[in-house]
């Protein structure tokens, strides 16, 4: 409405109240909180597995971040050939597939959701939102995220292309794919936190049937840089060695307390027993 004209209060009541357009849900209408029956997991999201989702338990009480979804018929629109597997499900989750998972998994019988259908609009803008959520998370290793960069670039038929939807730059790319060339082995390893990334990638460059042997020799060289421990006493009783006491040390302590004779006395009959006394005495008889 131009600013200073009369405002008919028949065509106000016409947009105000369910008729607002402001704060609509994105496809009019939608509940924010949703049974987990209508939610189904995205087919398509890269991850190979959730991992532990201890880390969620809280779910059960309080939601920090409502799943991103798709409806329905936004996501068949994509992949129509996914229908049998998302079942009847309304929705269909891109980002939160672990949070539908931990509510599954402790009782939660709800979900918050924010639809956004627009996530749908091809096949290259949904995978990227879905790689987007995980990428960088800690539970989702390199192989992982490797392979979901993959198939991104797949999708996208370019490098390039696929570098722009995550925002990434082509070095990046670069780097995650080079980790798809190492032999299974190493990409266990490597996935069990077994091989350092900076060593994976410098062994992605040798050809794989040398890379299994390529890495023994490398574990050989750290293994002589590391210093020799040192050997293991006899007994955990053994004490160790101690500095032999002279005179001379004992004269310089008494000169630094500037004991008197009394004193002395005092403190020579506290150290030594009886014997030790009787030595002391003998000896100071036998001196000229």
């Amino acid at each position: 409405m131009a600013r200073g004209t009369r405002t008919n209060l028949a065509t106000l009541a016409g947009v105000v109240g369910d008729n607002s357009p402001v704060d609509r849900p994105a496809t009019g209408g939608t509940p924010t909180n949703v049974p987990l029956s209508e939610l189904a997991p995205n087919p398509r999201n890269p991850r190979d597995d959730l991992g532990d989702l201890s880390d969620l338990v809280s779910i059960t009480g309080t939601q920090l971040q409502p799943a991103l979804v798709i409806t329905r018929d936004a996501y068949l629109r994509l992949y129509p050939e996914d229908e049998t597997t998302i079942g009847l499900a309304r929705w269909v989750v891109i980002n939160g597939c672990r949070r539908l998972a931990a509510a599954e998994n402790y009782g939660r019988p709800n979900l918050d959701i924010v639809v956004k259908d627009e996530v749908a609009k091809d096949r290259e803008t949904l995978l990227a939102a879905a790689v987007i959520e995980n990428v960088g998370r800690r539970d989702f290793d390199v192989i992982e995220e490797a392979k979901a960069v993959e198939l991104l670039i797949n999708e996208c038929r370019t490098v390039d292309k696929a570098a722009l939807k995550l925002n990434k730059s082509k070095a990046w790319i670069s780097y995650r794919r080079s980790l798809l060339k190492l032999a299974p082995e190493l990409q266990t390893a490597l996935r069990k936190g077994e091989l350092a990334v900076r060593t994976a990638r410098t062994l992605a460059q040798v050809p794989p049937e040398a890379q299994v042997q390529a890495w023994a020799a490398e574990q050989q060289r750290e293994h002589k840089k590391k210093p020799e421990p040192d050997p293991t006493p006899e007994s955990d009783n053994t004490l160790p060695a101690r500095t032999p006491v002279t005179a001379a040390k004992v004269t310089r302590t008494f000169r630094r307390l500037e004991a008197d004779p009394a004193t002395l006395a005092d403190a020579l009959v506290d150290y030594l027993d009886a014997d030790g006394l009787r030595t002391l005495i003998q000896a100071l008889t036998d001196r000229p």
